[in-house]
């Protein structure tokens, strides 16, 4: 077997294990040591491939939305088409442990909170691309497009509340496109948006 072939195949089994661990644990509690064990290696190989628990923390809740560029397509049905990626994206591989981690860590480490708002936001604010007509307003609409999404992917994938794990995907796009669709191109209270729409 070759040694990249190895080397990879190592890499991952660290990754799934400091996943459960960090899913399980939270941030604070994990330990180099006990993602070692459960990966049934030396300590010393984490920390080859890793580096700290900081470089580990950060693969293992690397989140990519691969957002679509929401100005490819009417700018009125942005809202439910970024949804419904979305809920594509969560019903999908990061259904796994990956957004438990973020979420339990990011409750409890500052460093992690950072990084789930640096995927988050920074990843939103850049799919919403033109679709903001002033880009002043980008960060704050990001904010809330991603405060309402999160707040899903909380109730229904972490803390999986029973009501809104039974609800289905389509259900869920209807109720939500709007909210996020305002968001995206409606009037914003306390903004130059909001003060021309409503004076």
């Amino acid at each position: 077997m070759p040694f990249t072939t190895r080397s990879d195949q190592t890499r991952e089994t660290i990754l799934r294990a400091a996943r459960r661990r960090f899913a399980t644990e939270g941030y604070e509690r994990t330990t180099i040591r006990a993602v070692a064990a459960d990966a049934g290696i030396d300590p010393s190989m984490v920390m080859r491939y890793y580096g700290s628990k900081d470089g580990l923390f950060a693969m293992a809740a690397e989140i990519d939305l691969r957002l679509p560029d929401l100005s490819e397509g009417p700018r009125k049905s942005a809202g439910e088409r970024f949804v419904r990626h979305f809920f594509e994206r969560w019903e999908g591989d990061l259904a796994d442990d990956v957004l438990v981690v973020a979420f339990r860590s990011g409750a409890t480490n500052e460093a992690a909170a950072v990084r789930l708002r640096e995927v988050f936001g920074g990843q939103v604010q850049v799919a919403m691309g033109r679709v903001v007509a002033d880009p002043e307003e980008a960060p704050a609409r990001a904010a809330l497009v991603t405060s309402q999404l999160l707040g899903i992917a909380l109730c229904r994938y972490v803390l999986k509340l029973p009501p809104m794990v039974a609800m289905d995907t389509e259900t869920l796009v209807a109720s939500v496109a709007p909210t996020v669709q305002r968001y995206l191109t409606g009037p914003l209270p306390g903004t130059k948006t909001g003060s021309s729409r409503t004076s």
